[in-house]
């Protein structure tokens, strides 16, 4: 299935998918100061959501036509902070069962990793 990667809420962020293929995606967002926190850093809500949303991307790209996924769990490590500059966030999906998957991702700055995420996501079938 070809996901729809214009979210709303993704966008608030100014996440952008510059590449999506079967159980890949690759975001990216700019820093701005309102998506800093008060201590001038990216804040971790910004990272978790293009995790978040990276994962839901790339698990679509590897449903049928009948079928939804929903967020059962995400795990982030924050690595290191972030000032300014572009954030990439690259996710695969690892695992595709018929009910549960498992996706990795990986968030850079300047080729450095500053955040690891992994998520489990419930396959739902649309009655």
């Amino acid at each position: 299935m070809t996901p729809d990667t214009s979210q709303g809420f993704s966008e608030l962020i100014g996440l952008d998918f510059t590449d999506v293929d079967a159980g890949f995606s690759r975001g990216v967002v700019d820093m701005t100061e309102e998506l800093k926190n008060p201590h001038g850093v990216v804040h971790g809500s910004v990272l978790h959501t293009m995790a978040d949303t990276g994962m839901g991307i790339a698990l679509y790209t590897e449903l049928d036509e009948d079928e939804q996924c929903a967020t059962i769990e995400i795990k982030i490590n924050y690595l290191r902070s972030v000032r300014s500059g572009q954030i990439v966030c690259e996710t695969s999906l690892i695992q595709k069962g018929r009910s549960i998957a498992y996706l990795e991702s990986e968030l850079t700055h300047e080729d450095e990793i500053i955040a690891r995420a992994t998520g489990t996501y419930s396959i739902l079938t649309a009655d």
